[in-house]
């Protein structure tokens, strides 16, 4: 059933841009230019329909998955690591909130970033055919960030629990109201309802923008290298080192880095371990907010050493074990 869906939305989309594609084969452009921007086109109605859902659910539902994260417990880490696998910007800003005023423990905060996909998800969904390494990638960052915040909280962290928590209590009202903004300026909560309607159609737009940006980048390299097949060793092959590239790269709080790291592994340039370790250190939003808010710089940057160690080390065991869902379809 799911296959003939996604077989139906290609054919649909072929139509729909079949004008288009012929005019932009006709533009004075070399043929990986154009292919950039045919792959780039076709993704854009998968794009809006997928943002258009998650604006939908976050305006309804942001408030509850906020409520879980602060009255989950123990079970904050798994609790945090499902909900932050929901391609969405909002709830990292939300976890990195809930942990500078101590209501969630550093193992429930570092789940999240862990967890969260930031557009990585949106990205494979776009495009039917990588519709299937979407369950690869959200089982392996789900796996790594409950195994991490659990570790975390009760074999590093628990000792120091009561101390932390008796260390900030109170904060200024300024501080306590001040709302925090999402990807493209918009409230994290508290959406207005015409933020269903514009903030999905301008998301959609950025995400194109750059998308296509990053497409034409890697076109141009496969088309120097003489082929996907070779455009991996540009890109450091298989060394060990990639992991770790991926991974210090991942942490710059930018949509762009993950839309970069997921088509960079679908089109061969770094193996699947790689891609997890930038996919895994990207918390996106929620770093920066956790750097504005955090009382404790020193307690900031061993979270950020804590997420890059957990994410270089997921990305070498599993680029050790040679896994890579992208060449079992």
């Amino acid at each position: 059933m799911l296959v003939d869906i996604i077989q139906f939305l290609v054919k649909l989309n072929d139509k729909i841009f079949f004008a288009a594609d012929t005019l932009l084969e006709k533009l004075p452009l070399p043929d990986w230019a154009i292919d950039a921007f045919i792959d780039s086109v076709h993704m854009l109605p998968f794009l809006i329909v997928i943002f258009f859902v998650i604006e939908f659910i976050e305006y309804y539902y942001s408030e509850k998955m906020e409520s879980i994260a602060k009255y989950s417990g123990k079970a904050g880490p798994f609790a945090g690591s499902l909900l932050a696998s929901f391609p969405q910007c909002g709830f990292s800003v939300i976890a990195a909130t809930l942990y500078s005023k101590r209501l969630i423990t550093k193992g429930t905060l570092i789940a999240v970033f862990l967890s969260t996909s930031d557009e990585a998800i949106p990205v494979l969904l776009s495009d039917p055919s990588y519709i299937y390494l979407v369950v690869p990638v959200l089982v392996a960052k789900i796996c790594i960030a409950i195994a991490a915040g659990y570790f975390i909280d009760f074999l590093i962290d628990c000792k120091h629990k009561y101390t932390e928590n008796t260390h900030i209590q109170t904060f200024d009202n300024e501080d306590e109201n001040e709302e925090d903004m999402g990807c493209c300026h918009h409230h994290v909560t508290g959406h207005s309802k015409k933020d269903l309607f514009l903030h999905p159609l301008k998301h959609s737009a950025n995400i194109f923008i750059f998308i296509l940006f990053v497409t034409l980048v890697i076109n141009y390299y496969i088309m120097l290298s003489g082929g996907e097949e070779n455009l991996g060793q540009l890109f450091l092959g298989d060394s060990v080192f990639q992991p770790v590239v991926t991974a210090l790269i991942g942490l710059i709080p930018n949509c762009a880095i993950s839309i970069a790291i997921t088509l960079m592994y679908v089109k061969g340039a770094i193996s699947f371990g790689s891609a997890i370790a930038g996919l895994c250190s990207g918390a996106g939003l929620g770093l920066l907010v956790l750097l504005r808010r955090n009382t404790s710089f020193k307690d900031t940057m061993k979270i950020i050493l804590l997420l890059l160690a957990v994410s270089i080390f997921a990305g070498i065991v599993i680029q050790y074990m040679n896994i890579s869902p992208l060449h079992m379809n």
